[in-house]
This record gives C-alpha cells, sequence and structure tokens, in this order.
C-alpha cells in the first residue's frame, strides 16, 4: 500500500470471509487456549439460553486486524480498539470494512466495523494509522 492519496473518505477493500464453522471456532479455541465451552459445545449455549454456539469476539477483532494488515504493514499501526456489539452466530457470515475518517499529523484514523450478511454489526473499532 502507498499512503499516497490516502484521505478522507478512503475505504479499505472489504474483507469478505466464509461463513462461521463449528471447525473454526474449535480451531481458535485450540490456538487461542480460550476453551470456554459456549463456544464449541452445543448443550453449554443451550443451557445458556442461546440456540447454538457463537464465535469468539476475539476471532472477530483478528479478522479486523486480517483486513487492516491487508491494507497496510503492521508496524504502521499506531492503536487499535474495539467494541463488541452483537454475538457472532456459527455460520454467520462476517465482512470487514474500514474508512478513513480523518487525516491529521501523517496519521490516518480508520472507523472499522464487521458486519453479518443479515446486516448484524457485531464488532466495530477504530485503528490509527502512521502515513508516514
Amino acid at each position: 500500500m502507498t499512503t499516497a492519496g490516502i484521505q478522507v473518505g478512503t475505504e479499505l477493500p472489504p474483507l469478505r470471509l466464509p461463513p462461521v464453522s463449528r471447525a473454526t471456532l474449535a480451531l481458535f479455541a485450540g490456538a487461542s487456549g480460550d476453551h470456554n465451552p459456549i463456544h464449541i459445545d452445543l448443550d453449554v449455549a443451550r443451557s445458556a439460553g442461546l440456540d447454538d454456539v457463537f464465535a469468539h469476539g476475539m476471532l472477530s477483532m483478528a479478522y479486523l486486524g486480517r483486513l487492516l494488515t491487508n491494507w497496510v504493514p503492521q508496524d504502521r499501526i499506531r492503536s487499535y480498539r474495539v467494541r463488541f456489539t452483537a454475538i457472532t452466530p456459527v455460520h454467520g457470515t462476517p465482512t470487514c470494512t474500514g474508512r478513513v475518517v480523518a487525516v491529521a499529523d501523517g496519521l490516518a484514523t480508520v472507523e472499522l466495523a464487521v458486519t453479518l450478511a443479515d446486516g448484524t454489526t457485531t464488532l466495530t473499532g477504530e485503528a490509527v494509522i502512521d502515513l508516514t
């Protein structure tokens, strides 16, 4: 990515992901060390009043991180924060998006979101990128 031409309104190329599968959830649990059964055990999820298991919030955060590092090298990311707004259900199909909302002093502020195919936004966030 060249930083020339980055301005307010610049959109990052969206990251469209396949539906979240039970296999993905199990692999993420193993890789992250987060073995909370609500993410992988249907009986536990149902006993908590849910219809099914759901994705780890950190998995959605990792997807947004991938969106950013597809756009800029990791060493250009000065800050990155997210807020979880809804559960990502198993079989949910996330798309990660980003849009530059401010450019000043060699830094770009990028507004981020993860949205499911049904329009539900599951994660919002912001990153500050060094343009120098």
